[in-house]
């Protein structure tokens, strides 16, 4: 599959040629990290931590919040390389410093190690010196070590003058499980299909930006079809992978949703659709992807409006139920003025005073049947509380998510009470 890259250099994105050459300035990095992240993992990259003549931390650790990040560029110890860990980047990108005992420090699921090369010598130092390794060896020697490879071949970077496949065929075979992602020189979507196929990733820059290559098309290059109209099934989930329903989609529907980044689909009979523009039952398109096989796709999105389904219902397989359903109904703009929620709405004291009741409750019981009822209250008085200031369940479980990546713990102890 494709993986975006954002390369940045003093707070801004910038794409080199052979790492030297300054190409293209893309500017600010937040819109193309909210552009991108419909695909997936993005990769960052501090050029000028890995040159050394600078970092862009501050910046970097707000991409981690807003989408997927495999942050890479300057990571040489292990403090840093745990400091991104516990800002949130899905993977870190480990370069020269990538040694067997460095590696064995980490958790390795979540390590790439990246080696760049210039006909097959690694090089270090932002791709300006040579290691005086091969690149084969490399991996054979950390193979084991991590999750997966990033190799660049430095001499077709930002030239989109296409890859070197039979290069990287070889290179997928010597990392044997280790998953690997190629860079450098990708300028179709043929290319991002053909490495697919080998069993490899295609970190694409200079492309994407350039509009020489279209980031739908991108996402759908791996994906077969045994129908005759060449249509991808496609799951609809919500933000928490509830199945809202099954559609269709074809090329023009990936290219007008991820466009748009909105709920775009294809009706074997009427065409490329847009959900909710006449119900008003619109979505926002947060992700695709496809699975295993490649011949199916999920759709991520934001479900506004009564839900889903034609009929009104949230779901095409009826209402759906849990806290996503009661935040909604805590939220729902049409509500009795005497119900509890709209008191509790309208009364901050009350509704603290509620938590922390129920919170005492909760801690001081240990019965089966009135830890669920107790919990239950508690949960129902935080979700007042959390729709008061606006916050949704979603952006509670990406910060659950984001802190699940921490490798460093504070120690678990009572605070003082008062």
């Amino acid at each position: 599959m494709i993986i975006p890259s954002i390369d940045i250099s003093r707070g801004q994105a910038v794409q080199l040629v052979e790492g030297e050459t300054l190409a293209l300035e893309a500017g600010d990095p937040f819109p193309l990290m909210e552009r991108f992240s419909v695909a997936g993992e993005v990769a960052v990259i501090d050029i000028d931590a890995a040159r050394a003549e600078g970092q862009n931390r501050d910046l970097i650790a707000e991409l981690c919040r807003r989408g997927r990040a495999r942050v890479g560029g300057g990571i040489r110890d292990l403090e840093t390389a745990r400091q991104w860990l516990d800002l949130g980047a899905e993977k870190i990108i480990i370069g020269t410093a990538a040694t067997p005992r460095f590696l064995s420090s980490l958790p390795r699921a979540r390590v790439i190690v990246a080696l760049d090369s210039r006909d097959s010598d690694v090089l270090s130092h932002g791709w300006r010196r040579s290691t005086g390794q091969r690149l084969l060896d490399r991996i054979a020697e950390l193979n084991g070590l991590c999750d997966g490879f990033l190799i660049t071949f430095v001499e077709r970077e930002g030239q989109l003058q296409g890859t070197d496949l039979d290069r990287a065929q070889q290179v997928i075979a010597a990392a044997g499980e280790a998953r690997v992602t190629i860079a450098g020189g990708i300028s179709t979507v043929e290319e991002v299909a053909a490495l697919d196929r080998l069993g490899a990733d295609a970190q694409v820059g200079m492309a994407l930006y350039t509009g020489a290559m279209d980031l739908a098309d991108a996402i759908t290059a791996p994906l077969v079809s045994d129908r005759a109209d060449r249509l991808w099934p496609t799951v609809v989930v919500d933000e928490a992978g509830v199945a809202l329903g099954l559609v269709w989609s074809s090329q023009e529907s990936v290219r007008q949703a991820v466009e748009t980044k909105r709920g775009v689909y294809q009706s074997r009979s009427r065409g490329v659709w847009v959900k909710g523009e006449t119900s008003g039952a619109v979505q926002e398109l947060l992700r695709v992807d496809a699975d295993c096989d490649r011949d199916a796709l999920r759709f991520t999105v934001r479900q506004h409006g009564p839900g889903f389904c034609h009929t009104g219902a949230r779901t095409c397989w009826g209402a759906d139920h849990g806290l996503g359903r009661l935040q909604r109904r805590i939220l729902a703009p049409v509500q009795d003025p005497a119900s509890n929620t709209q008191t509790l709405l309208g009364d901050p004291v009350l509704l603290a005073a509620k938590i922390r009741e129920e919170a005492d409750e909760l801690a001081e019981t240990g019965d089966r049947e009135r830890v669920v009822a107790e919990a239950a209250d508690l949960l129902y008085f935080l979700l007042v509380k959390t729709a008061a200031a606006g916050v949704g369940l979603d952006e509670i479980e990406t910060e659950l998510d984001r802190r699940e990546k921490r490798v460093t713990r504070r120690p678990m102890t009572a605070k003082e009470t008062r």
